[in-house]
């Protein structure tokens, strides 16, 4: 039980906390737009630098493929249209529990507006209980509870690209996930594991693609500062960006992070209007190496509640129209959802496992149990008396 008493004794050291950080950042934030304005003028040189000197610099950045001064108005997307969307939750393996398995529940949405057609709202349950499902994972050296996490990432893309194939008509349609595109959680998997995961993500991706249905993540509340890093070229004090020659030592500060923990959004959140996006960016991940010839874009757009950023393989950068056609009907989704895309919040609804529908889900497994004459079937002794507590 949380002490409310002995707690509100730190509030006020958080609060004095709160105050400097703020005063802080808003410093940051003036000196980041000085160093914009003057990246304006020198934006091209300022990439040759960057790409001569890639494997050289540490700290992650993107690449502007338009001016950082492009503002664009997003269009008004057309009113027949379909969204499609996806969303995963679970049901993590314990072993205190009646049975050693896991579930996934994919959310999946299919919104038709003008159609005259009904939407799409359900969930699409599994269950992995099967030794080969459960511990493929520990020959790598990685936990059942961190493989189920990957698992959903495939199913949710795998699923995303079914219905949007199979929804596809003559109107205009979208596809949207909710969070990045760029999986960086690949860089630690060992080559075998990584071969399980990714290639089927890029398969549904080529389903998309083939189909010409545009794939967007969206990202709300970002923390990312690749972009804003990129004006970190031009504080570097040195002749030339080679960070690992001349700032080895990654424990100290660097000398180019004078606006240090800056977010992307909150610097484009001061030159875009509602309604807007900025330039396009070309992330630089390395983990994108692997993704074959599906490079992940972005860009950040002004939706009215918030600076989002918005991601989208490279076949949607490239053409124009079905980019800003994708990007009406995302601002569309948000306007819609009064703040955040409704299609993905719709999703996640679909697909959240609330408290009652675990019980419900070991109840049935345990009938199922006894059904099938296996004996002494229960939770661990552990597991019912934190159930049963008398505190």
């Amino acid at each position: 039980m949380l002490d409310i008493t002995k707690l509100a004794r730190q509030m006020q050291g958080l609060s004095q906390h709160l105050t400097l950080e703020a005063a802080a950042s808003h410093q940051r934030l003036e000196l980041a737009q000085q160093y914009l304005q003057t990246a304006y003028k020198s934006q091209q040189d300022l990439i040759e630098l960057q790409q001569q000197w890639r494997d050289r610099i540490v700290f992650p950045n993107a690449t502007p493929i338009e001016p950082l001064e492009t503002r664009i108005n997003i269009p008004v997307p057309p009113k027949v249209h379909t969204v499609i969307a996806t969303d995963g939750s679970q049901i993590a393996p314990n072993h205190h529990e009646i049975a050693y398995c896991y579930l996934l529940n994919i959310g999946r949405v299919v919104l038709h507006y003008g159609q005259n057609r009904h939407p799409l709202l359900d969930s699409l349950p599994e269950v992995f209980y099967r030794p080969e499902d459960l511990y493929i994972s520990t020959q790598w050296g990685i936990k059942p509870e961190e493989w189920m996490g990957y698992r959903r990432t495939v199913s949710e893309t795998t699923v995303l690209a079914e219905l949007a194939c199979a929804a596809k008509g003559e109107v205009p349609a979208l596809a949207m996930v909710d969070g990045s595109l760029i999986y960086w959680f690949l860089e630690q998997l060992p080559l075998d594991a990584r071969d399980r995961i990714l290639p089927p993500i890029l398969e549904a991706w080529q389903q998309l693609h083939q189909a010409q249905i545009p794939l967007l993540g969206y990202l709300s509340a970002s923390r990312h500062t690749d972009s804003t890093n990129f004006l970190r070229l031009l504080t570097c004090p040195h002749t030339v960006p080679d960070c690992k020659s001349y700032c080895p030592d990654s424990a100290e500060k660097y000398p180019c992070q004078v606006f240090d923990t800056l977010r992307d959004t909150t610097l484009w959140g001061t030159t875009l209007q509602p309604g807007q996006r900025g330039p396009i960016w070309r992330s630089n991940s390395r983990i994108l190496e692997l993704y074959e010839q599906q490079m992940i874009y972005f860009c950040h757009v002004h939706v009215g509640s918030e600076i989002a950023r918005i991601e989208f393989p490279a076949w949607v950068s490239e053409d124009t129209d079905t980019l800003n056609q994708a990007l009406a009907l995302m601002l569309a989704q948000v306007q819609k959802g009064q703040g955040y895309p409704i299609a993905i919040a719709e999703a996640h609804n679909q697909a959240v496992v609330r408290g009652g529908d675990r019980t419900r889900f070991f109840a049935l497994l345990e009938r199922q149990m006894i059904k099938a004459g296996l004996r002494n079937v229960g939770t661990s002794y552990k597991e019912a008396r934190k159930r049963g507590s008398i505190a």
